[in-house]
């Protein structure tokens, strides 16, 4: 069975949505896949905050990104998160995401994907 992360980032103040979509897709995505090993489907899902449903006493959703990253399983998982931890990696990866990242506001979950049947 799959295992799925899902990270929540918010743009840094001063960045552009459009700045920050074009350096995900350009720069910080395929860095991530070139040093994340074992990713099997990587989405980003970039929120349309005018087009979100909410009732009147729900604070409004600040992220900018809802992002999905699925390994083949759980040792997949450990083997990608063990690699990003080595310090030159983790170096490399904070470096790229401070160019378009507020870090501080990042999540990261994982998450037990259930489908309903149609």
């Amino acid at each position: 069975m799959a295992f799925k992360t899902i990270a929540f980032l918010k743009a840094k103040p001063g960045v552009s949505r459009a700045e920050f979509v074009d350096y995900y897709e350009t720069h910080h995505a395929p860095l991530v896949l070139a040093l994340m090993p074992g990713i099997i489907d990587y989405r980003r899902n970039y929120v349309q905050a005018d087009g979100a449903f909410a009732f009147a006493e729900t604070p409004p959703f600040d992220y900018d990104s809802v992002t999905e990253i699925w390994f083949a399983d759980r040792m997949a998982y450990d083997a990608a998160i063990a690699e990003i931890s080595r310090p030159e990696v983790a170096a490399q990866l904070a470096a790229d995401e401070e160019n378009f990242i507020d870090r501080a506001k990042t999540r990261m979950v994982e998450v037990e994907e259930r489908a309903s049947p149609r």
